[in-house]
Parts: C-alpha cells; structure tokens; sequence
C-alpha cells in the first residue's frame, strides 16, 4: 500500500517533490509540466470563456498536504490557499491521527435539493394536488437528465411547505434529486424550472424562484479521529483543547473564528478540486447555527485512555465531473493526485482535513499561541515583501526567526545588510 507519510517532505525541493507526487499519483509527464509550467493552470483564452469581461489569470499557491490516512486509505492532498501554515499544520494532524488509525469519514448520498416558489395561491388545496402530481412532476424533471435517469439516478422526491411571509404565505415545492458524483447546480436549476409550468397549471399560483438551495442538508458527512495523548503532548494540552473547544460552543465570537480554521482546511481542497467554494461555506455556516445559536462545527472529548477524540459534521456538496472540472487543467490534475473515485469519497477527505486543520489551530492556541508557528512560517512572505530575492529570502528569515523579530522593517533593514 502506498503510504502518505513522506519524512522531511517540506525540506525536498520542488523536483524531488514533484518526483513523490507523480509516483504516488501516476502522473503523466504531460501533467507535471502544466504544474509547473501552467501559471495556475488556465491561459488568458480559457478564462475569457469562463467569465466575463477576463482581464489576466490570479493564481494562487498549490501545496501538498501528507500523513492523511481516510477510512484506511492514503492520501496526498492537493491544497490550494494564500495562508501560511495550513498545509504545515493540517500535515501535523494528519501525522497524529495516523498513530491510532486515521481518520474514519462517511458522506451520505449525494441529494440536491430544488425549491419552486410559488405565490398568490391557496396552499392547503394546492400542497394535495401536486401530491397527486407527483409522478407526472418527476417524469418531466427527469426527462430533462437521460444521463441520470440511465444510472438509476435523478429526480427522486417531491416535498411542499408553507412558509409565512411580511407579504403573505408562500408555497414552496422543493425536489430532491440524487446528482451521482456531480455538485448538481446546473441540474437541479434545469429541472425546477421544467417543472415550473406544470406547478403554476396545478396550483393555479404564480412562480417566481426556480433554484437549488446551496443548503445540502441531504449531503452530510461526518468524520472522526483519535489524537494519540502522547502525540498531542499529554493530558494537559488534551484539556485544554477541550476548554477550547468549550469555548466557542458557548461563544459566537469565538465560534466564528473556531469554524474560520476549519474552513481552512476544507476550502483549500475545495479550490484545488474546482469546487464550489461559496456554496460549501455558506452551507457550513448555515449548519453551525442549525440549532438555532450558532456554534462549532467540530466536537472535541476525551476517550477512556485520555486520547483525544475530535468529530466534524457539516453539509458538503462537491463532485468530481462536471462543472470546473471539465474545463480546468489543474483541477483535473489536483483530483487525480487525491485518486477518488466518487463525490462521497472527496467529501470524507475534505471533511478530514477540516478535523485536522481545526485540531492544530485549537493545539496551537492552547499551547504556544498561535503566532509563533505563523509567523515562522509567514517570515517568507515578509522578506519576499521587503524586496528579496529568491537567493537572499532563507537568509533573512533564518536571522529573523532567531532574533524572535520577525517583522517587515526588520527585513528591509537585514536586506540593506546583504
């Protein structure tokens, strides 16, 4: 089995870790040079058919966390973010977590829900009619995805509610389809409105919304992992991550910060893989406060051996065809470096790395603080910013970090000295 614990990984140099990347993943020669030779994977001509008004391309750093061993498999983990230390940290994790198991992750079905408003209607005579309905409603759905329909997939469920509105009560029609291993956007959007004409016929009302709800209550996943006592650092760093964690159960300040660090985690896979990062933070966001006060996405205890125990749950709508996928190089390339094979799959990694990212920042806060490792780690962007070049930056930061002065004046000064 190949394995994702890669010593010393940070210290190679970007041959010799492309090297590990292109063994590990089976990379094709081809693939390697659009990573290292693409920019960000996309030219100007493929942008400006991606969005409007394209002026130029942004790129952003793509790095590899390792260690990560999900439901018994080996992972190296395409991260695509701007913050120092994430990929440091998350790699950490995953090292401790490796020492009794890995991390163990389900995701359920991937389920898009649709929701078609309708006004001006009377909802207690209409809800039973497009019950009656509800067989003719799927047909046309479906008949709008042959590609579903052919895997046993597609429109599967139709569901009514009232709501109450400052302007009147509404009717809302929401259906449920199984996307398969697409995020299931565009779909979902296709067949609320092929349904709409026939929902206004039963009802007699006026639709207005036809749109998926980025909501993904039907796509939860759920991960787990035990953090070894003596990886962690004993009992008293285990205690305190609990206090922690308590903290931001109890407090939305807090809270919010707590989840920012998971998100880290998570949307830095969701942008390698072409996700849709806003939908997935909006989503998790939304589950956070499920209970009605908003809190931490994570859960952290103690097993009877003192280990730690960390959960994560949260809604999460990815795929791995369609969408950005299709079109970006790099995307492509990120997906298959992970190796999965389904929807299900890339959600457990992402929400595993989620857990991970989350435990570090809570470790780091409850230990040494968190801008010791940070800024360690940060104090390459500084000299980079203070004007060095490539040959001089290792230099300063080594001086930097020993003067326990890491700083963008104190930069420019060592600069001045070279």
């Amino acid at each position: 089995m190949v394995d994702s614990s890669i010593p010393k990984f940070f210290e190679k140099n970007r041959k010799e870790k492309l090297e590990i990347v292109k063994n590990f993943s089976n990379l094709t020669e081809t693939e390697i040079e659009i990573i290292k030779n693409s920019g960000g994977g996309i030219s100007f001509e493929q942008a400006d058919t991606m969005v409007e008004n394209a002026i130029g391309v942004f790129s952003l750093p793509l790095g590899i966390a390792t260690n990560f061993q999900v439901n018994q498999k080996d992972y190296l983990v395409p991260m695509v973010i701007e913050e120092s230390s994430v990929i440091a940290a998350a790699s950490k994790a995953a090292k401790i977590a490796k020492i009794q198991g890995g991390f163990s992750a389900k995701a359920d079905e991937s389920f898009c829900i649709g929701q078609i408003q309708v006004v001006d209607t009377d909802t207690k005579s209409s809800i039973p009619k497009i019950m009656q309905s509800s067989q003719e409603i799927l047909d046309i759905a479906n008949s709008k995805s042959q590609t579903l329909s052919k895997m046993g997939k597609g429109a599967k469920e139709i569901t009514c509610k009232e709501i109450k509105t400052e302007v009147g009560p509404m009717l809302i029609v929401e259906l449920l389809i199984d996307v398969g291993d697409a995020m299931g956007a565009n779909v979902t959007n296709t067949m609320c409105e092929a349904i709409a004409p026939l929902i206004e016929k039963l009802t007699g009302g006026r639709v207005v919304l036809r749109i998926l709800s980025n909501y993904s209550t039907r796509r939860m996943v759920r991960a787990t992992a035990i953090f070894d006592k003596q990886g962690v650092g004993g009992e008293q760093v285990i205690d305190n991550i609990i206090l922690a964690y308590q903290f931001a159960v109890n407090d939305e300040y807090r809270a919010v910060t707590h989840n920012k660090g998971t998100m880290n985690g998570i949307i830095a896979v969701a942008n390698a893989t072409g996700q849709d990062s806003r939908a997935i933070e909006a989503a998790a966001n939304a589950f956070a406060a499920h209970s009605g006060r908003y809190g931490s996405l994570t859960k952290w205890s103690k097993d009877k051996n003192g280990n730690l125990i960390g959960n994560i749950e949260l809604p999460l709508s990815v795929g791995i065809v369609g969408g950005i996928i299709n079109v970006h190089p790099m995307a492509k390339i990120c997906t298959k470096i992970l190796g999965v094979t389904s929807a299900q799959e890339l959600a457990c990694i992402m929400a595993s790395v989620g857990l991970a990212q989350n435990f570090s920042a809570i470790m780091a806060l409850a230990t040494e603080g968190i801008q010791k490792g940070h800024m360690k780690l940060h104090a390459k962007n500084i000299a980079s910013a203070a004007g060095a070049k490539p040959e001089q930056i290792d230099k300063i930061v080594q001086k930097m970090v020993q003067e326990n002065n890491i700083s963008l004046n104190r930069a420019k000064e060592l600069l001045d000295q070279t």
